[in-house]
């Protein structure tokens, strides 16, 4: 078991559109990474970052970028040579393809072996904005290090609970035991979040 530490500070920002940083970053063009946001000290997540913003990436010392986006129109943003790119940087790619309106227990057993298997190195996981990624990730925080649900939430993940779909909804309850009344208990904090960002 892998325990994750827990980021501190968090600063949500309105515009329109999910937007969230954990904490400033030093470049600009990182931090303009739609929905960007330092999950522990070893994992970041966000939407899909532009061509230039994956050589900021490899330069703040990320060692493999995990895609969840479906290679076709689910994402007007894709970058067709995103893997060539990333590779001629000196990061790993990896691409587990998520349809958004149908994730399924083999998507989160692979995506969570990839997570165990890369634990002791930095990883940033993205996908179109940045949901299908952090509902991932809440499971898997929750399974691989035993982080409560309350520990494994992010801001984006609480500004999309309330707009959330059934489908979505199903597949967080899959928590770990231990868990599943913390999961449950989404909804109420959900109801205690004074965020809107959509």
């Amino acid at each position: 078991m892998h325990a994750w530490a827990t980021p501190q500070g968090v600063n949500i920002l309105s515009m329109g559109m999910w937007a969230c940083s954990q904490r400033p970053t030093h470049r600009a063009s990182k931090e303009a990474i739609l929905n960007h946001f330092q999950v522990t000290d070893s994992i970041a997540s966000s939407g899909q970052p532009a061509e230039a913003q994956f050589a900021e990436i490899a330069a703040g010392g990320c060692d493999v970028i995990i895609n969840l986006a479906m290679p076709d129109n689910d994402n007007e943003n894709a970058i067709a040579t995103e893997g060539s790119i990333i590779t001629s940087l000196g990061m790993i790619c990896i691409h587990i393809p998520v349809a958004f309106d149908a994730p399924t227990e083999q998507h989160f057993a692979r995506f969570s072996g990839y997570m165990d298997t890369l634990k002791d190195n930095k990883v940033w996981v993205h996908c179109v904005v940045n949901a299908r990624v952090l509902a991932l990730l809440f499971r898997c925080l929750q399974s691989s290090s035993g982080l409560t649900a309350d520990e494994a939430k992010t801001p984006v993940l609480m500004a999309w609970l309330p707009k959330m779909d059934d489908v979505w909804k199903a597949f967080i309850s899959h928590a770990p035991e231990h868990s599943k009344s913390q999961v449950s208990g989404l909804s109420a904090m959900e109801s205690s979040q004074n965020v809107d960002v959509w």
